[in-house]
Protein backbone atom coordinates (compact mmCIF):
# COMPACT_ATOMS: atom_id res chain seq x y z
CA UNK A 1 0.00 0.00 0.00
CA UNK A 2 2.58 2.19 1.16
CA UNK A 3 4.49 1.22 -2.52
CA UNK A 4 1.50 2.17 -3.99
CA UNK A 5 1.05 5.59 -2.49
CA UNK A 6 4.91 6.38 -3.42
CA UNK A 7 4.19 5.81 -7.01
CA UNK A 8 1.12 8.23 -7.29
CA UNK A 9 2.85 10.68 -5.50
CA UNK A 10 5.87 10.80 -8.00
CA UNK A 11 3.68 10.79 -10.93
CA UNK A 12 1.87 13.92 -9.38
CA UNK A 13 5.15 15.75 -9.02
CA UNK A 14 6.04 14.45 -12.81
CA UNK A 15 2.97 15.88 -14.20
CA UNK A 16 2.32 19.09 -11.42
CA UNK A 17 5.71 20.24 -11.95
CA UNK A 18 6.91 20.74 -15.46
CA UNK A 19 3.51 22.61 -15.84
CA UNK A 20 4.99 24.91 -12.99
CA UNK A 21 7.94 25.39 -14.85
CA UNK A 22 6.70 25.97 -18.16
CA UNK A 23 4.26 28.53 -16.41
CA UNK A 24 7.19 30.62 -14.32
CA UNK A 25 9.15 30.35 -17.91
CA UNK A 26 6.19 32.09 -19.76
CA UNK A 27 5.62 34.76 -16.75
CA UNK A 28 5.96 38.35 -18.62
CA UNK A 29 9.11 40.30 -17.46
CA UNK A 30 7.64 43.34 -15.63
CA UNK A 31 9.09 46.96 -14.40
CA UNK A 32 9.68 45.87 -11.17
CA UNK A 33 12.08 42.76 -12.24
CA UNK A 34 13.97 44.27 -14.44
CA UNK A 35 15.30 47.09 -11.45
CA UNK A 36 15.32 43.79 -9.14
CA UNK A 37 18.19 42.56 -12.10
CA UNK A 38 19.90 46.06 -12.39
CA UNK A 39 20.33 46.43 -8.47
CA UNK A 40 21.41 42.45 -8.34
CA UNK A 41 24.62 43.78 -9.94
CA UNK A 42 23.73 41.68 -13.91
CA UNK A 43 25.65 43.93 -16.40
CA UNK A 44 23.88 45.71 -18.69
CA UNK A 45 24.18 43.30 -22.00
CA UNK A 46 22.58 40.50 -19.91
CA UNK A 47 19.21 43.00 -18.76
CA UNK A 48 19.24 44.10 -22.67
CA UNK A 49 19.19 40.55 -24.06
CA UNK A 50 16.63 39.19 -21.23
CA UNK A 51 13.82 42.00 -22.64
CA UNK A 52 14.51 41.26 -25.71
CA UNK A 53 14.16 37.16 -25.50
CA UNK A 54 11.26 37.40 -22.60
CA UNK A 55 8.16 37.89 -23.20
CA UNK A 56 7.28 41.54 -21.25
CA UNK A 57 4.90 43.33 -19.74
CA UNK A 58 5.84 46.92 -19.43
CA UNK A 59 4.62 50.25 -18.44
CA UNK A 60 6.63 52.90 -20.46
CA UNK A 61 4.40 56.36 -19.25
CA UNK A 62 6.69 58.86 -18.34
CA UNK A 63 5.99 58.58 -14.16
CA UNK A 64 7.13 55.04 -14.94
CA UNK A 65 10.37 55.67 -16.73
CA UNK A 66 11.44 58.68 -14.23
CA UNK A 67 11.27 55.67 -11.79
CA UNK A 68 13.18 53.21 -13.56
CA UNK A 69 15.95 56.01 -14.42
CA UNK A 70 16.13 56.71 -10.61
CA UNK A 71 16.14 53.56 -10.13
CA UNK A 72 19.78 52.80 -11.80
CA UNK A 73 18.44 51.76 -15.45
CA UNK A 74 19.78 52.53 -18.26
CA UNK A 75 19.51 54.22 -21.52
CA UNK A 76 19.91 50.83 -23.26
CA UNK A 77 17.90 48.87 -20.83
CA UNK A 78 14.97 51.71 -20.88
CA UNK A 79 14.83 51.48 -24.77
CA UNK A 80 14.74 48.17 -24.67
CA UNK A 81 12.09 48.45 -22.70
CA UNK A 82 10.21 50.80 -24.92
CA UNK A 83 10.96 48.85 -27.98
CA UNK A 84 9.40 45.84 -26.11
CA UNK A 85 6.51 47.08 -25.15
CA UNK A 86 5.53 49.33 -28.60
CA UNK A 87 5.80 46.36 -31.59
CA UNK A 88 3.52 43.54 -31.52
CA UNK A 89 5.73 40.35 -30.77
CA UNK A 90 6.29 37.99 -28.32
CA UNK A 91 7.98 40.91 -26.68
CA UNK A 92 4.68 42.26 -25.46
CA UNK A 93 1.27 41.11 -24.23
CA UNK A 94 -1.47 42.35 -26.78
CA UNK A 95 -4.67 44.62 -25.14
CA UNK A 96 -7.59 42.25 -24.12
CA UNK A 97 -9.82 45.15 -25.69
CA UNK A 98 -9.25 47.07 -29.00
CA UNK A 99 -9.02 50.83 -27.99
CA UNK A 100 -7.28 54.05 -28.79
CA UNK A 101 -3.60 53.78 -29.91
CA UNK A 102 -1.33 54.96 -27.59
CA UNK A 103 1.52 57.30 -28.76
CA UNK A 104 4.52 55.74 -28.93
CA UNK A 105 7.30 57.31 -26.84
CA UNK A 106 10.25 59.71 -28.46
CA UNK A 107 13.00 57.64 -28.45
CA UNK A 108 16.01 59.36 -26.62
CA UNK A 109 19.28 60.10 -27.30
CA UNK A 110 22.58 61.84 -26.08
CA UNK A 111 23.32 65.03 -26.90
CA UNK A 112 24.67 65.94 -29.93
CA UNK A 113 26.33 69.39 -31.67
CA UNK A 114 27.17 70.73 -35.14
CA UNK A 115 29.80 72.95 -35.42
CA UNK A 116 30.21 75.61 -38.56
CA UNK A 117 33.56 76.92 -39.09
CA UNK A 118 35.10 78.43 -42.05
CA UNK A 119 32.16 77.33 -44.18
CA UNK A 120 32.46 73.38 -43.41
CA UNK A 121 30.43 71.63 -40.80
CA UNK A 122 30.74 68.44 -38.58
CA UNK A 123 29.52 66.51 -35.80
CA UNK A 124 31.99 66.86 -32.99
CA UNK A 125 32.67 63.72 -30.45
CA UNK A 126 30.14 64.05 -27.13
CA UNK A 127 33.26 63.89 -24.51
CA UNK A 128 32.54 62.82 -20.92
CA UNK A 129 34.69 65.07 -18.45
CA UNK A 130 36.50 63.13 -15.73
CA UNK A 131 35.94 63.80 -12.01
CA UNK A 132 39.28 64.28 -9.27
CA UNK A 133 39.08 65.56 -6.00
CA UNK A 134 42.23 67.81 -4.13
CA UNK A 135 42.28 69.77 -1.13
CA UNK A 136 43.49 72.64 -2.64
CA UNK A 137 40.68 75.26 -2.79
CA UNK A 138 39.16 76.69 -6.15
CA UNK A 139 40.64 80.05 -6.22
CA UNK A 140 41.91 80.46 -9.77
CA UNK A 141 42.09 77.62 -12.78
CA UNK A 142 46.25 78.51 -12.70
CA UNK A 143 46.42 76.81 -8.84
CA UNK A 144 44.06 73.56 -9.99
CA UNK A 145 46.07 73.15 -13.05
CA UNK A 146 49.44 73.24 -11.11
CA UNK A 147 47.82 71.15 -8.51
CA UNK A 148 49.76 67.54 -8.90
CA UNK A 149 46.68 65.62 -7.00
CA UNK A 150 44.10 66.79 -9.30
CA UNK A 151 46.56 65.86 -12.54
CA UNK A 152 47.73 62.29 -11.49
CA UNK A 153 44.28 61.33 -10.07
CA UNK A 154 43.23 62.07 -13.91
CA UNK A 155 46.27 60.77 -15.08
CA UNK A 156 45.78 57.39 -13.26
CA UNK A 157 42.50 56.52 -14.71
CA UNK A 158 41.43 54.86 -11.37
CA UNK A 159 37.71 54.51 -11.56
CA UNK A 160 36.91 55.01 -7.39
CA UNK A 161 34.33 57.20 -7.76
CA UNK A 162 31.97 55.66 -9.78
CA UNK A 163 32.91 52.32 -8.32
CA UNK A 164 31.67 54.30 -4.58
CA UNK A 165 29.12 55.88 -6.29
CA UNK A 166 27.02 52.64 -7.32
CA UNK A 167 27.77 51.07 -3.53
CA UNK A 168 26.41 53.68 -2.26
CA UNK A 169 23.56 53.88 -4.64
CA UNK A 170 22.30 50.22 -4.11
CA UNK A 171 23.05 49.77 -8.17
CA UNK A 172 25.41 48.26 -10.48
CA UNK A 173 27.90 49.55 -13.27
CA UNK A 174 28.47 47.16 -15.98
CA UNK A 175 31.78 47.43 -18.05
CA UNK A 176 30.07 49.01 -20.93
CA UNK A 177 28.01 51.36 -18.52
CA UNK A 178 30.94 52.56 -16.76
CA UNK A 179 32.62 53.49 -20.51
CA UNK A 180 29.17 55.17 -21.47
CA UNK A 181 29.37 57.32 -18.29
CA UNK A 182 32.34 58.33 -18.10
CA UNK A 183 35.92 58.26 -16.27
CA UNK A 184 35.00 59.41 -12.96
CA UNK A 185 38.47 59.56 -11.19
CA UNK A 186 39.45 60.30 -7.39
CA UNK A 187 42.36 60.95 -5.63
CA UNK A 188 43.67 58.84 -2.62
CA UNK A 189 42.63 61.77 -0.61
CA UNK A 190 40.96 61.24 3.04
CA UNK A 191 37.15 60.86 2.76
CA UNK A 192 37.37 62.08 6.07
CA UNK A 193 38.10 65.69 5.16
CA UNK A 194 34.73 67.41 5.99
CA UNK A 195 34.90 69.22 2.22
CA UNK A 196 36.89 68.71 -0.83
CA UNK A 197 37.40 70.68 -4.06
CA UNK A 198 35.92 68.56 -7.02
CA UNK A 199 37.67 69.60 -10.67
CA UNK A 200 35.86 68.74 -13.90
CA UNK A 201 38.54 67.82 -16.72
CA UNK A 202 38.98 66.38 -19.82
CA UNK A 203 42.18 63.98 -20.21
CA UNK A 204 44.96 64.77 -23.68
CA UNK A 205 46.76 68.23 -23.46
CA UNK A 206 44.73 69.37 -26.72
CA UNK A 207 41.58 68.58 -28.45
CA UNK A 208 41.88 66.64 -31.82
CA UNK A 209 38.97 69.24 -32.88
CA UNK A 210 41.04 71.60 -34.34
CA UNK A 211 39.27 74.94 -36.00
CA UNK A 212 40.59 77.43 -38.49
CA UNK A 213 38.12 79.96 -37.96
CA UNK A 214 38.08 82.56 -34.90
CA UNK A 215 34.65 82.90 -35.08
CA UNK A 216 32.92 79.49 -35.34
CA UNK A 217 29.09 78.64 -34.11
CA UNK A 218 27.37 75.16 -33.02
CA UNK A 219 24.53 74.08 -33.24
CA UNK A 220 23.54 71.43 -29.62
CA UNK A 221 20.34 69.32 -29.18
CA UNK A 222 19.66 67.83 -25.96
CA UNK A 223 15.94 67.41 -26.43
CA UNK A 224 15.77 63.91 -26.10
CA UNK A 225 18.42 63.80 -23.62
CA UNK A 226 16.87 60.65 -20.83
CA UNK A 227 15.32 62.10 -17.62
CA UNK A 228 15.97 65.48 -17.66
CA UNK A 229 13.93 68.61 -18.42
CA UNK A 230 15.48 70.59 -21.20
CA UNK A 231 14.41 74.07 -20.38
CA UNK A 232 16.70 73.69 -17.23
CA UNK A 233 19.49 73.61 -19.18
CA UNK A 234 21.85 76.26 -21.25
CA UNK A 235 24.59 75.49 -23.56
CA UNK A 236 27.85 77.80 -23.12
CA UNK A 237 31.44 78.30 -24.01
CA UNK A 238 34.44 78.28 -22.01
CA UNK A 239 37.84 78.16 -21.97
CA UNK A 240 39.99 75.07 -20.90
CA UNK A 241 43.41 75.70 -18.74
CA UNK A 242 45.93 72.81 -19.84
CA UNK A 243 47.39 71.28 -16.52
CA UNK A 244 51.33 70.03 -17.12
CA UNK A 245 50.89 68.33 -20.30
CA UNK A 246 48.24 65.86 -19.08
CA UNK A 247 44.88 67.19 -19.37
CA UNK A 248 42.13 70.36 -19.31
CA UNK A 249 40.76 71.49 -16.72
CA UNK A 250 37.23 72.87 -16.98
CA UNK A 251 36.49 74.01 -13.45
CA UNK A 252 35.82 73.23 -9.89
CA UNK A 253 33.58 73.67 -7.44
CA UNK A 254 33.38 72.37 -3.39
CA UNK A 255 31.52 69.55 -1.72
CA UNK A 256 31.37 67.36 1.29
CA UNK A 257 33.58 64.59 1.36
CA UNK A 258 30.86 61.84 -0.28
CA UNK A 259 29.12 64.51 -2.15
CA UNK A 260 30.25 62.89 -5.27
CA UNK A 261 28.64 58.75 -4.23
CA UNK A 262 25.49 60.45 -2.88
CA UNK A 263 22.02 59.28 -4.36
CA UNK A 264 20.35 62.37 -2.75
CA UNK A 265 19.90 65.25 -5.09
CA UNK A 266 20.86 68.10 -2.93
CA UNK A 267 24.19 69.12 -4.04
CA UNK A 268 24.20 73.16 -5.41
CA UNK A 269 27.37 72.37 -7.72
CA UNK A 270 26.98 75.30 -9.72
CA UNK A 271 26.25 77.86 -7.00
CA UNK A 272 29.97 78.62 -6.95
CA UNK A 273 31.19 77.04 -9.73
CA UNK A 274 34.54 77.88 -10.88
CA UNK A 275 34.99 78.25 -14.55
CA UNK A 276 36.01 80.89 -17.57
CA UNK A 277 32.96 81.32 -19.61
CA UNK A 278 33.24 83.41 -22.87
CA UNK A 279 30.71 86.21 -23.60
CA UNK A 280 28.44 84.62 -26.07
CA UNK A 281 25.42 84.94 -28.24
CA UNK A 282 22.90 82.34 -27.43
CA UNK A 283 19.56 82.13 -29.38
CA UNK A 284 16.81 79.17 -28.35
CA UNK A 285 15.11 77.24 -31.35
CA UNK A 286 13.40 74.88 -28.97
CA UNK A 287 13.79 73.31 -25.94
CA UNK A 288 16.57 71.38 -25.78
CA UNK A 289 17.69 73.28 -29.07
CA UNK A 290 20.14 76.13 -29.26
CA UNK A 291 22.65 78.16 -31.36
CA UNK A 292 25.57 79.43 -29.81
CA UNK A 293 28.30 81.22 -30.52
CA UNK A 294 31.07 83.08 -29.80
CA UNK A 295 30.23 87.46 -29.22
CA UNK A 296 34.12 88.18 -30.59
CA UNK A 297 36.55 86.42 -32.19
CA UNK A 298 38.10 83.47 -30.01
CA UNK A 299 41.82 83.97 -29.28
CA UNK A 300 44.24 81.00 -29.83
CA UNK A 301 43.67 78.05 -26.96
CA UNK A 302 41.48 75.40 -25.93
CA UNK A 303 37.88 75.67 -25.94
CA UNK A 304 34.69 73.36 -24.62
CA UNK A 305 31.13 73.62 -25.27
CA UNK A 306 29.18 72.79 -22.05
CA UNK A 307 25.58 72.28 -20.71
CA UNK A 308 24.84 74.46 -17.80
CA UNK A 309 21.96 74.55 -15.36
CA UNK A 310 20.22 77.83 -15.87
CA UNK A 311 19.56 78.50 -12.54
CA UNK A 312 22.34 78.15 -10.13
CA UNK A 313 20.80 76.36 -7.11
CA UNK A 314 19.43 73.80 -9.25
CA UNK A 315 20.12 70.56 -7.23
CA UNK A 316 22.39 67.75 -8.45
CA UNK A 317 23.03 64.28 -7.38
CA UNK A 318 26.30 63.12 -6.78
CA UNK A 319 25.88 59.62 -7.85
CA UNK A 320 24.03 60.62 -11.29
CA UNK A 321 27.27 63.04 -11.36
CA UNK A 322 30.03 59.90 -10.83
CA UNK A 323 27.77 57.70 -12.99
CA UNK A 324 26.89 60.64 -15.66
CA UNK A 325 23.61 59.85 -16.08
CA UNK A 326 20.05 62.01 -16.16
CA UNK A 327 21.08 65.49 -14.87
CA UNK A 328 24.52 64.43 -14.03
CA UNK A 329 25.18 63.19 -17.78
CA UNK A 330 24.12 67.13 -18.90
CA UNK A 331 26.89 68.76 -16.30
CA UNK A 332 29.66 66.61 -17.11
CA UNK A 333 29.30 66.53 -21.05
CA UNK A 334 31.45 68.90 -23.29
CA UNK A 335 32.36 68.82 -26.77
CA UNK A 336 36.48 70.13 -27.06
CA UNK A 337 38.01 72.45 -29.99
CA UNK A 338 40.83 74.74 -29.93
CA UNK A 339 41.88 77.31 -32.29
CA UNK A 340 45.06 77.08 -34.17
CA UNK A 341 47.59 80.16 -34.28
CA UNK A 342 46.47 80.63 -37.71
CA UNK A 343 42.94 81.04 -37.14
CA UNK A 344 41.16 83.55 -39.47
Amino acid sequence: MQLKNCICTLLMIGIVAPALVSQQEQKPLTNGEVITMVKSGMPESVVVSAIQSRSGKFSTSTSELVRLHKAGVTENELNAMIAASSKGSPNSTPPSQPGPTTPSVPKTRMPTLVVTAGGNTQELHLEKTQLAETKTKPSSMKSLAADSVVTQAMQAGINQAATTAALHMNSSIGGQSVQEAGSIFSSVMSHRQQKMTYVWGVSGPASTNVLQSASPSFTVDFSRALGVTPDDYAPAIVKLTPAQNTCRILGATQGKADASSSPAADWQIYSNFLEERVNAQVQKLAPGKYKISPASELATGEYGVVLRPVSKSKNFSGGDVARGQGDGLMFDAVWTFQISEDAQ
